[in-house]
């Protein structure tokens, strides 16, 4: 039976984009059990057969974005073009009663990532950020470990992104610009950032952030500082601090740290009182570590699943649903302002009403 003359799946899913990241979410959401990619929308033109033997689903290509959203066998939509254009697709797919999944960052400034949220929320849709990170096995691991309390009240926290996004890199060409990837930390650290909350939770009132950028011809052409570290004051008093240095000529390398009242955690490695390690030496755990930059290797198939099966129980995706991505890019957003403005920001100072 051909791709045509097969029974569709329950989740037909547009891509807008055929960028690298489109690449990954088209294999992992065809890995789906209840999902197929079966429209490709891009400012570009492209081959359909191509795409239909390379993925292996019924994929047509559209140039019409409005055509795109009228088709009313497509329930899903993944946003995955220049983050400056996330908004305005988003929006047009909430409007047309689409489900949602976007990749990071939502927007490049604060009041479009509002529009979104209100424009999913006005649509009675469901949307799935690509923080993908928190599905990874490293985080997975973690969360359990916090929750399980083994190593106590964390009162300090931090989570670094390094990550050289080079010539070599995918989004080179856009990522340099001031209106293309935004900042080191809207570029790629919000996948710390976002980490960070998720393994600390609780609420942040502040940050103090501060950049810099390397001297090395390779990375010349970024019209922002490449490096920057936020410090992140909770309500509770508890700290957490995160780096984003896309800079860097190192290998990936995705840090956390947790300190608490029964012990730490470092990366893959843990010293806890209630389980009696010797407090001399780090114990190791077997956990998948996030140690890649490619997105072909970022863990979107279990996301998606997990969001998939929220849509069947009518709820919001754990972990990577809206509001917390909203929660995220506040911070985010605050730590902007910071940099602007060379002092400590209240996450009240970027927060609507």
């Amino acid at each position: 039976m051909s791709n045509t003359e097969r029974s569709p799946k329950k989740y037909q899913v547009a891509v807008i984009g055929y960028g690298w990241a489109a690449t990954a979410h088209i294999e992992a959401l065809n890995a789906c059990e209840n999902a197929e990619v079966t429209a490709v929308y891009s400012s570009r033109e492209l081959n359909e057969d191509e795409l239909r033997e390379k993925y292996g689903s019924p994929i047509r290509t559209f140039n019409d974005l409005d055509a795109l959203m009228r088709d009313s066998s497509i329930n899903v939509v993944s946003v995955t073009g220049y983050p400056f254009l996330h908004a305005e697709h988003a929006i047009a797919a909430a409007k047309a009663g689409k489900h949602l999944i976007i990749e990071k960052p939502l927007a490049l400034t604060m009041e479009d990532v509002y529009t979104i949220q209100d424009a999913v929320n006005a649509a009675g849709v469901k949307a799935c950020i690509c923080f993908e990170a928190r599905w990874a096995g490293q985080l997975q691991s973690t969360r359990k470990i916090v929750e399980a309390g083994l190593i106590g009240r964390i009162h300090y926290g931090e989570v670094d992104y390094y990550h050289g996004i080079g010539p070599w890199g995918r989004q080179w060409r856009w990522n340099t610009k001031s209106d293309g990837g935004g900042s080191s930390l809207l570029s790629a650290g919000c996948h710390a950032m976002d980490a960070l909350r998720h393994c600390m939770e609780g609420e942040i009132t502040s940050v103090y952030s501060q950049s810099t950028k390397s001297s090395s011809e390779t990375f010349s052409a970024y019209e922002y500082d490449t490096t920057s570290v936020t410090i992140l004051t909770f309500a509770d008093g508890r700290i957490g601090k995160v780096a984003s240095v896309i800079d860097c000529l190192q290998p990936y390398y995705f840090h956390v740290h947790l300190v608490g009242s029964e012990g730490s955690l470092l990366d893959n490695k843990i010293y806890s009182q209630q389980m009696g390690t010797d407090k001399s030496r780090w114990s190791e755990l077997s956990m998948k570590m996030l140690d890649s930059g490619d997105v072909h290797d970022h863990p979107y198939q279990t996301e998606f699943e997990a969001f998939f099966a929220a849509l069947d129980e009518g709820k919001d995706v754990a972990y990577t649903n809206l509001a917390e991505a909203v929660k995220s890019h506040e911070c985010i957003f605050a730590a902007e302002k910071s940099l602007k403005e060379g002092r400590p920001v209240a996450i009240s100072e970027v927060r609507r009403e």
